[in-house]
């Protein structure tokens, strides 16, 4: 008989309890089944664990980027090394198949890792000069203090590294909380940097929605950062305001893709549909919305459903499984509602159903001839639904495009080349896609427009936010 799972926060570099011993389940969505607990931290010990990081932030601040890079690499190190645990964490606690967190979540956890400990050393800095006569002026980038984080249960682990690596790098201190849901891999995260990162540099600690209100509402943290929704965004942001914190918000988004006629409409599909299921459609990044040419759209929601034919839910353990459950059953229940809710007009031509017997499953599904201001457009579902709506020209695939609050990412599906530089001009998205949908790089920034935020994450952008520029000027004299 296995042993229940029992987490701790991660404090100090010590793995602590709390001082109510309140505690959160811990549940398998792939069976329902509770297999565990993680700590509910309360605001008493949200306190304490801020005094710890910014008494840590007085030593990390004045490393050198070297020291901050070889520690960053040694722990990525780390976290390959341990690889297989922590695919066995992030698949219990997410229901995704082993092979999407082996060969993938997991080697981009380690990638950026690896791409912040080297970014450390390369920062950009203005050159030096006078611009007073008898003056030099230069200008030093200097870390925020102690960074508040949060992230969403979409991607655990890699969110959590995205998060924390950038701000460990800028010379910051960090106290991380991960989603209720999914807390185990940030946990063991943390737990894999012990005795790599100086103690209390890291700190992750457990909690429910009133814990990350504690942790933005204390006085330490010079940065509140959080990947989540519109609503948790607008929440974070009026209370970072009211401290006048900085708040670096990444949050949701529905993504388009804009299939044209003259697009290769077998292999648009196939991109499309493993953008759109692929997670369980668990991401932001999601192609929850097909715009389609009318030339082409009767053929398009054909290969799309033939396609949802394809990609069958199933456990981690099911080798033949394109994607796992959802997170939760109250996620099941939201995007169950959305499906049943849909007006007349627009047609279920795949899937649209829960999957019986134990777990969070529901299969991948096309909604053809939905409209405008329908909610499967309008609205963030984070599940694998995909919703198609034709257009008739260029103009009217942009309007309808841009015709949401999110602008987060966004693809066109084309082989005119001049089409293409176009409407990447014209959609509304901090990323845009030509003839793929979304990979993303550490390289290359990710950021957002509109509802869907401005913060920005990876390449160099990733690390500035995470700093502050100060101008020295001294007299020559």
């Amino acid at each position: 008989m296995s042993t229940a799972l029992e987490l701790r926060n991660v404090v100090g570099g010590v793995r602590s309890g709390t001082v109510a011993r309140e505690s959160l389940p811990l549940v398998d969505p792939a069976s329902g089944e509770e297999y565990g607990s993680a700590p509910l931290t309360r605001w008493t010990d949200v306190d304490e664990v801020m005094g710890v990081a910014a008494a840590a932030f007085e030593e990390w601040s004045v490393t050198t980027p070297g020291e901050r890079q070889r520690a960053l690499l040694r722990w990525a190190e780390e976290v390959e090394r341990s690889a297989e645990r922590f695919v066995l964490a992030e698949c219990r606690n997410t229901g995704k198949p082993w092979e999407v967190v082996r060969s993938g979540e997991l080697p981009r956890a380690v990638d950026l890792l690896r791409f912040y400990a080297g970014a450390a050393r390369l920062q950009e800095a203005g050159a030096a000069g006078e611009y007073v006569p008898g003056c030099t002026s230069f200008a030093r980038r200097e870390p925020i203090g102690v960074c508040a984080q949060v992230a969403s249960w979409t991607h655990p682990l890699l969110l959590a590294v995205a998060r924390v690596a950038p701000a460990l790098a800028a010379g910051n201190a960090v106290v991380f909380k991960p989603a209720e849901t999914t807390p185990v891999s940030a946990v063991l995260l943390a737990e894999s940097a012990v005795g790599v990162l100086p103690p209390g540099v890291l700190n992750v600690i457990c909690g429910d929605r009133d814990s990350g209100r504690a942790m933005v509402a204390h006085e330490v943290p010079g940065m509140f950062s959080i990947t989540g929704t519109v609503r948790s965004g607008m929440e974070v942001a009026g209370a970072a305001a009211a401290d006048l914190k900085r708040a670096h918000l990444q949050l949701g988004g529905k993504a388009p893709a804009v299939v044209f006629g003259d697009a290769d409409v077998p292999a648009a599909a196939r991109g499309i549909a493993a953008a759109a299921f692929g997670d369980a459609g668990q991401s932001c990044t999601a192609a929850s919305r097909v715009l389609v040419a009318d030339e082409v759209y009767a053929e398009l929601v054909g290969e799309l459903a033939a396609q949802a034919e394809v990609w069958r839910p199933g456990p981690p353990q099911d080798p033949d499984a394109a994607f796992g459950p959802l997170n939760s059953a109250g996620q099941l229940e939201l995007v169950a509602g959305y499906v049943e809710r849909l007006p007349a007009h627009a047609r279920v031509v795949a899937g649209g159903r829960r999957r019986g017997g134990r777990g969070f499953f529901f299969e991948a599904t096309v909604v053809a001839d939905v409209e405008q201001s329908d909610e499967l457009v309008q609205h963030e579902v984070l599940g694998p639904v995909v919703a198609v709506q034709r257009f008739s020209s260029e103009e009217e695939a942009v309007g309808l495009a841009n015709g949401v609050r999110y602008g987060l990412v966004a693809s066109v599906w084309t082989r005119d080349h001049a089409r293409a530089l176009r409407m990447s001009r014209a959609l509304q998205a901090g990323t845009v896609w030509v003839n793929v949908h979304r990979p993303l790089v550490a390289e290359m920034p990710h950021s957002g427009f509109k509802h869907s935020a401005s913060a920005r994450d990876f390449g160099r952008f990733g690390l500035e936010e995470y700093s502050r520029i100060k101008h020295v000027m001294s007299e020559l004299g």
